[in-house]
């Protein structure tokens, strides 16, 4: 074909060859430009119909074609430029890809016979100088220089790595493991590789043009072109497998690589990472100055076929270079599929022309872009090879078949990367002149299915190996603008958008997803970004009123629901102190204001519920052994065993015990107790400074309010049963209020002789028998148990009104709940409580009212009895037994003293009636047996120990 001039412009990376070859072209009326990749063809194409419009402007690929009807200017992949259209201006880049052992032979054919009819441009590098001088001796050459300058940088760690980095690796898996480690070590990257489809590869380089990542991961695709703003290359491999074996990559195309840094006027710096060693100085240097050992062998096929028969084709194919610039290309994947193809029968029966050959050509050159196995891609071949024989076109439903097969875009990265693959094997099939029915139909369907599958793919990418939080927020914090941070009524932090985890009261808690890396980074950005917020939060926490602020039953301190410190023991049990829960970041002044409104809070606390504890402490009136006694009420909380103080409560006259029954002590035949610090409220915190003043790692928790009795507090520390308001008694504890009151009613009972339990006395605690005798057994009492014939009671009969029914409970019932209010209510003694007096006997208080259901469930003392001997009616031929305790003292120690009723007289024998009346045996009784009545007191030696005339009656009754 006639030619024009033909130019030769050489010279390293980013000197402006490429534009220069666009901006000639466009000078022409038509233009022809080949490209080494599709993703470089897409670039240039959009740089053009920029420029031009899309109406003159058309894309050529394997898979992709668009073609307006006026086309002037051509954009192709190298291998699809179209042959003799006599366009006035040709343009090759990248013509050093001439050596490549795999696509060589295609470049140097474009070398050999493609020409515009007024200029021919070859881009390249400057090794290419002296083969196109022996091949084209009529080229001119112009040399361009590099517009900045390329340093080597040495090596450097990926966790190192400055931003606008591209690391280069050579195998799907580095790219992605290199690209993993960088989302958590930097925030994430971009993925570039040449088996990308356009679409993907363009979404992926946006993302990192538009700085959500400053990282670029890709292969040497990198290198052929594409223009990036990229500072440092590095490598991670100096090595890649080139379809037959690994290799080590030449200086020249390692220069190829590095130049993608510093575009335009701005300096780039090269290097490699991980485990590669250092490049040797001679090799950066060669880079740096771009020298090259110049190329001497071309790779070459002949383009000259012959088609009458395959092995016609075969032996064309293969035929020797003509000039000793050439070496004859290693065996291509299209010659492979056609020595596999005709080694078939039917195959060979149906290539007996030319036509035939040249069809059979026409599909082994199909791509295999599945990369499956050869046999695989052989076999699809010969597939369609024989319905392009037989019938002139696929059959639509077998293509649409196989396009619906792979239309799916669930599955992770590699499932999309593969079925990606595949389209694109029909996307060619369907760019292909004729194969197909209706071209535009298949070229439209697999694009679409191509699209999706890109955009999923992209979608995939993103996900796996960009954590934008991560990336957004170290770009923030390497800017000096101060960075936004947003907190939600749900205490969710979002800094620049991105949440990054919870402020809960004073302290950030990040999010739990996050990653060791990424933790670091997000925690740093979240404590700079919070710090305004912190000192709003604690000017809104010092004016909140109390009532949004409580302890837990561990010593915790809460705002709402978020934790912000904690009580510790204090120089007194009435006074804790309080540790804070403040960021270090917070400052100083956050942490001060916070403690001292937690202090303020814990201080009114104590004031409020232990009121009579602190009106005791500061009674200056108290003096002596009252004073000593008073301390130990403060120092116990409230609640004394009587046991531990038992000789101090001896040692009381009845001054001290009327000076001190003023602030609310009762002193029970158990306990030593303040009524009004039994409640839930004071019990509750009770417990917790006490467990604060004995060092305990985990508080025992107060008891539900309103129970009478609840499981023994068997695990707890010693003494827990007691600042909980009750006392362990065998399986059971019983609140010490109502065993004062059990206490009162077992004074009536003859305890050595043996009692029986009464109805009140299990209403009272809201037990059955059987746990009535298991908590006197704790108490110190011996149950023996028997069984009796259960006596009947004698239906009442109301007048006026039909016979019914009236329940009566034995001994054996269970007590109904609702048969005490008392046992029920707040931790407060009631009426009816007996107190203690000098002599260590009771003063007995009999006010304690039955309810109803409690009369009605005692047998009456009127009830008939069955006379013996006399026949039962048939109804009551069955004799029903019922079980029952007897109750009886079985020691006499301690805490466990019996309750003491009236003394007998002397000479009066165990478990009978009084001879006469006698005294007591002493003041405190001694420690000698005393004889005790098993009748109740007389009602006229009652004395109320709360009436404030008891001191002095008490008195008279010494004087006598």
């Amino acid at each position: 074909m006639s030619q024009g001039r033909v130019v030769a412009v050489l010279g390293p990376t980013n000197t402006g060859k490429t534009t220069y070859a666009i901006d000639r072209m466009l000078g022409h009326r038509t233009g022809v430009i080949g490209l080494p990749l599709r993703l470089l063809a897409r670039e240039v194409y959009d740089r053009i119909v920029a420029l031009r419009g899309p109406s003159v402007v058309a894309l050529v690929t394997g898979e992709e074609r668009i073609v307006p009807p006026r086309t002037q200017y051509w954009v192709c992949t190298v291998e699809a430029m179209p042959e003799g259209m006599g366009c006035d201006f040709l343009a090759v880049d990248e013509i050093q890809l001439c050596a490549d052992p795999e696509r060589g032979h295609v470049f140097t054919d474009r070398l050999l016979r493609s020409r515009g009819l007024h200029e021919t441009l070859f881009l390249g590098a400057d090794t290419m100088r002296g083969p196109i001088s022996a091949l084209i001796p009529e080229a001119q050459y112009m040399r361009r220089e590099r517009m900045s300058h390329l340093l080597y940088a040495g090596q450097k760690k990926i966790s190192r790595m400055r931003p606008r980095s591209a690391i280069v690796g050579f195998s799907v898996d580095n790219v992605y493991a290199i690209a993993e480690l960088l989302r958590r070590q930097k925030g994430g990257a971009a993925v570039v590789m040449g088996a990308l489809s356009p679409r993907t590869r363009n979404a992926q380089v946006e993302m990192y043009q538009q700085g959500e990542v400053d990282y670029l991961v890709a292969t040497d695709a990198i290198g052929m072109g594409l223009n990036l703003d990229i500072d440092h290359v590095a490598f991670s491999s100096l090595t890649k497998f080139d379809g037959r074996r690994m290799r080590p990559l030449a200086p020249n195309e390692l220069a190829q690589i590095a130049g993608r840094a510093g575009r335009g006027q701005k300096d780039g710096t090269f290097g490699v990472t991980g485990d590669v060693r250092p490049l040797e100085d001679g090799v950066a240097q060669a880079i740096m100055d771009h020298r090259f050992t110049p190329l001497k062998k071309l790779q070459w096929r002949n383009s000259d076929l012959r088609f009458g028969t395959i092995d016609a084709l075969i032996t064309s194919l293969e035929a020797a270079p003509p000039r000793e610039e050439l070496v004859r290309a290693r065996e291509a994947d299209d010659v492979m599929a056609l020595k596999s193809l005709a080694d078939g029968a039917e195959v060979v029966a149906r290539c007996t022309d030319a036509p035939s050959v040249r069809l059979l050509w026409d599909v082994c050159r199909v791509p295999d872009f599945r990369g499956i196995s050869h046999q695989e891609h052989s076999a699809l071949l010969d597939v369609i090879f024989r319905y392009l024989h037989e019938r002139g076109t696929i059959p639509n439903d077998w293509v649409g078949r196989q396009i619906n097969r792979i239309d799916r875009s669930d599955g992770d990265i590699d499932a999309i990367s593969k079925r990606l693959a595949f389209i694109r094997t029909w996307t060619y099939v369907a760019q292909r002149k004729g194969w197909v029915d209706d071209e535009s139909h298949w070229r439209d369907a697999t694009r679409h299915v191509e699209d999706r599958l890109s955009d999923a793919l992209h979608a995939k990418l993103t996900q796996r190996f960009v954590d934008r939080r991560t990336s957004v927020l170290l770009r923030r914090l390497g800017q000096k603008e101060a960075m936004v941070a947003e907190v939600n009524d749900a205490g969710e932090v979002t800094v620049e958008g991105e949440f990054v985890g919870r402020l809960d009261g004073f302290r950030f808690s990040q999010d739990k997803g996050a990653d060791a890396a990424e933790a670091k980074t997000i925690k740093s950005a979240a404590l700079q970004a919070l710090a305004p917020h912190f000192h709003l939060r604690a000017d809104r926490f010092y004016n909140a009123p109390d009532t949004e602020i409580d302890f837990t039953e561990q010593g915790g301190l809460m705002w709402g629901t978020s934790a912000v410190g904690k009580l510790v023991a204090g120089t007194e049990p009435l006074r804790p102190q309080v540790e804070v829960f403040v960021d270090d970041v917070a400052g100083p002044e956050v942490a001060q204001k916070v403690q001292r409104r937690l202090q303020h809070f814990i201080d009114r606390k104590v004031a409020a519920l232990f009121e009579p504890l602190l009106g005791l402490q500061k009674d200056e009136a108290l003096t002596g052994l009252a004073k000593g006694f008073a301390f130990q009420m403060v120092e116990g909380l409230g609640v004394l065993p009587r046991g531990t103080v038992a000789d101090d409560v001896k040692a009381l006259d009845q001054d001290a015990r009327g000076a001190l029954r003023k602030h609310g002590i009762r002193f029970g035949q158990f306990t030593i107790f303040m009524p009004l610090l039994l409640k839930p409220a004071p019990t509750r915190l009770r417990l917790v400074l006490w467990s604060l003043a004995q060092g305990l790692d985990t508080f025992p928790e107060s008891p539900p309010p309103g129970l009478v009795t609840i499981p023994a507090m068997t695990d707890a520390p010693r003494g827990a049963d007691t600042m909980a308001g009750y006392r362990n008694a065998g399986e059971r504890a019983i609140r010490i209020d109502m065993l004062e009151r059990l206490a009162d009613m077992l004074r009536a009972e003859d305890s050595r002789g043996g009692f029986e339990a009464k109805a009140d006395m299990l209403s009272i605690t809201g037990m059955t028998l059987e746990q009535f005798a298991g908590l006197m057994e704790g108490l110190g009492y011996k149950a023996d148990k028997g069984e009796r014939e259960k006596v009947k009671a004698v239906d009442a009969v109301v007048a006026g009104q039909p016979e019914a029914d009236t329940p009566v409970m034995d001994a054996g019932d269970t007590a109904p709940a609702t048969a005490a209010p008392e046992a029920s209510a707040p931790a407060d003694v009631p009426e009816g409580v007996a107190d203690i007096a000098d002599d260590g006997q009771a003063s007995i208080i009999t006010e304690a009212a039955e309810t109803p259901e409690v009369a009605a469930a005692i047998p009456a003392e009127s009830e008939t009895e069955i006379a013996p001997g006399t026949a039962p009616d048939a109804a009551d031929s069955e004799v029903e037994m019922e079980v029952f305790y007897t109750f009886t003292w079985a020691r006499n120690a301690g805490g466990n003293r019996r309750p003491q009723g009236k003394p007998r007289g002397k000479g009066a024998p165990q478990g009978g009636k009084p001879r006469g009346k006698g005294k007591p045996q002493g003041k405190g009784g001694g420690n000698k047996p005393q004889n005790f009545s098993a009748r109740p007191p007389k009602k006229e030696k009652q004395i109320d120990p709360d009436n404030p005339f008891a001191a002095a009656l008490m008195g008279l009754k010494d004087d006598k």
